[in-house]
């Protein structure tokens, strides 16, 4: 069982940036795909960016320029970097991992951050 901790939610104005981190549990960090999606109010969970073991990185079409996903393997952390943020980014931002193991897969699930942009 892989445990996910997000920090770094809060309240914002329209242009600012916050840093989002999300520490995972386990001794093979450095091998799980990591990523993060949000759910807008009164909408379905979706996908934001996902970093996998070899540092590829993938952005969703409507963060490219403003966000960038990031990691620590030392400190079992991975980090959403978000610039110029907008009202529409507002959500609670999930951190998601994918771990490879025996021909399976398996996913887990932080409990998630607020992140508010005000006009």
């Amino acid at each position: 069982q892989v445990q996910l901790v997000e920090s770094g939610g809060g309240l914002v104005q329209v242009g600012e940036s916050l840093r989002l981190s999300c520490t995972a549990s386990g001794s093979t960090f450095s091998s799980y795909t990591m990523g993060w999606f949000r759910q807008p109010p009164g909408k379905e969970r979706e996908f934001v960016a996902t970093i996998n073991s070899n540092n590829y990185r993938t952005h969703a079409k409507f963060v490219k320029g403003r966000f960038t996903i990031s990691r620590d393997n030392a400190k079992n952390t991975v980090y959403l970097q978000m610039n110029s943020l907008k009202p529409e980014d507002t959500a609670v931002y999930y951190c998601n991992a994918v771990i490879a193991k025996s021909a399976r897969e398996y996913e887990y699930w932080g409990e998630g951050t607020q992140v508010t942009v005000s006009s």
